[in-house]
């Protein structure tokens, strides 16, 4: 399992629906996008940080480990926009304005990315996925993103183990023994994952599969307190950047 999917299914707010979680989480990302960056995504950054390391109980650092990689990814969306190529100055030269603009973007897209964040941490997928199809989502594409979610795990722990016993047997001594070490490692998995792919169809099919797999949801309920206390959150950061748009800008 995944350390973020270990901390949603360990987070204070497991038992609540993932409605009340998709209020407030993914409002803050609507937030992030929709209103000025300055200072509106910094609000929305420091609100969503607040609410993960508080209320939602999720430890810093696991919320690093997994923030960091989008947060790279968003570094490196900014940076291009600190230059420009062609030009007067030359072919490649400092872009006006660019500062201003890379740091607007990147507070939008690292706020964005909380907001996400804060939705994964708080809800695992076994719990999200089987309430799509009363959103509307077809069932088979319900069953098929199930399945592959479960299978996910499963693949990655056999790649995990051919790595141990790679490495156990000298296979990563040399660049050579690497790449032969990942070769093997990419056609051992492929296989492994039909095989189980097959073992998986045989045993639905020993167990009368009928084309909707029927799976135990933890019962809850959308919370009215919660939800109306996330929408307050989210009205008073829009209220907030209004006001706060032109004395500091």
């Amino acid at each position: 399992m995944l350390p973020i999917d270990a901390a949603a299914h360990a987070s204070r707010w497991r038992r609540r629906h993932p409605v009340d979680k998709a209020v407030l989480g993914l409002g803050l990302t609507v937030l992030a996008i929709s209103l000025p960056p300055w200072p509106g995504a910094a609000l929305v950054l420091v609100t969503a940080l607040t609410v993960l390391l508080g209320p939602a109980g999720v430890p810093g650092r696991r919320l690093w480990r997994a923030y960091r990689v989008p947060l790279g990814f968003c570094v490196t969306g900014a940076l291009p926009l600190l230059v420009q190529v062609g030009g007067p100055e030359g072919f490649l030269s400092a872009a006006d304005g660019g500062a201003v603009r890379a740091g607007e973007l990147l507070l939008r897209t690292s706020a964005a990315s909380l907001g996400v964040l804060l939705f994964a941490f708080t809800t695992p997928m076994s719990d999200l996925l089987p309430r799509l199809v009363r959103a509307g989502v077809p069932a088979p594409v319900v069953d098929v993103a199930l399945v592959t979610y479960r299978m996910s795990f499963l693949l990655l722990d056999s790649v995990h183990r051919i790595r141990q016993a790679q490495a156990a047997r000298l296979g990563h001594t040399t660049r050579a023994a690497a790449w032969r070490s990942l070769g093997g490692l990419g056609a051992t998995a492929f296989v492994r994952a039909f095989d189980r792919a097959a073992r998986l169809q045989s045993g639905l099919a020993g167990r009368g599969y009928d084309g909707t797999l029927r799976v135990l949801v933890p019962e809850a309920r959308v919370s009215v307190p919660f939800t109306a206390a996330s929408l307050a959150l989210l009205a008073t950061l829009a209220g907030l950047t209004l006001v706060l748009e032109g004395p500091l800008s």
